[in-house]
């Protein structure tokens, strides 16, 4: 059985009185795209200087696919840090030269290197202009290239699209896709919760310092808020005497409440609407989704 890409096991960091990371267990297997979810402080992106071998724990492990580590392990790893970490007088083309080499790319093949991430990131015909003139899209995706440029099987991103617009968003995400689809398992740390309910395979929620909750989207969903459905409508006049489900709740011509059953609730619901002579005006059926979820298991908002 080959071995995971990554296990943390009982790590533990703490900043002065502050405790960054208490006890926290995980682990990655080799060719997934985990995302890493918590509030502000809640150990997200120490876990990723950890695993890049820049903090190193007050105790617990790190095994990266089977061997113990405490240094940095650039051949390995390749970490891509929330904040723009370019030299922006330099060009395109001069910040990957200056990454591969701090990354230890070999003369030979630099250049292909540089050929890659430059098509990879769609930025070749902007190669040679400064960065200081770049987007905030293009930044990022140049930020990304020079983090994974000598290519690691194992990637860290935090908060890889903070700051840009949807396009650029996609473009990323077409990026990471491409890594994903070679091989390169992904760890993404991100506020975005629609930026992992689609690409994800897996969800870790980090609260604390510690492991709160693991599994695919679907699951966490299902385990901490349920299945049901979030109803919300509202008709042209009082519903009156309509006999309603358990769980909703009618507030003159409005009507709220949960729908345990949608494909046999709403049906009902609506064909009993329609025989009242009422006209509906507005309806709205929302299942839980990550944001409910976040919420239920730390009780904050993910951003705070």
């Amino acid at each position: 059985m080959n071995a995971p890409a990554l296990r943390i096991a009982k790590a533990g960091k703490r900043y002065g009185p502050v405790t960054a990371l208490d006890a926290l267990d995980m682990e990655v297997t080799a060719g997934e795209w985990l995302g890493l979810l918590g509030p502000n402080g809640a150990g997200k992106t120490t876990v990723m200087l950890a695993v890049a071998g820049l903090v190193r724990l007050d105790y617990g492990s790190i095994e990266i696919f089977g061997k113990r580590s405490a240094e940095p392990n650039p051949e390995q790893v390749g970490y891509v840090p929330q904040e723009i970490a370019l030299y922006p007088q330099l060009t395109a083309r001069e910040n990957l030269t200056a990454f591969a080499r701090l990354h230890g790319v070999r003369r030979g093949r630099l250049e292909s290197r540089l050929v890659w991430a430059l098509e990879w990131t769609g930025l070749a015909a902007r190669a040679d202009h400064r960065v200081a003139s770049y987007s905030s899209g293009m930044k990022r995706r140049l930020n990304i290239a020079c983090g994974v440029l000598h290519r690691p099987p194992l990637v860290l991103l935090d908060e890889p699209t903070v700051g840009v617009d949807p396009q650029a968003r996609e473009r990323i995400f077409t990026m990471l896709d491409q890594l994903r689809t070679e091989g390169t398992t992904l760890i993404h740390s991100t506020h975005e919760l629609r930026d992992v309910e689609t690409t994800c395979d897996r969800l870790l929620v980090i609260d604390h310092g510690r492991a709160i909750a693991v599994g695919t989207p679907r699951q966490l969903v299902h385990e901490s808020v349920g299945d049901h459905a979030w109803l919300s409508a509202e008709f042209d006049r009082p519903l009156g005497e309509v006999q309603l489900d358990a769980g909703l709740n009618l507030d003159g011509n409005r009507l709220v409440g949960e729908l345990a059953d949608v494909s046999d609730q709403l049906p009902r619901l609506l064909g009993a609407i329609r025989d009242s002579g009422r006209r509906v005006v507005s309806l709205d059926v929302r299942r839980p989704g990550l944001a409910e979820v976040f919420v239920r298991l730390t009780g904050r908002d993910l951003r705070e």
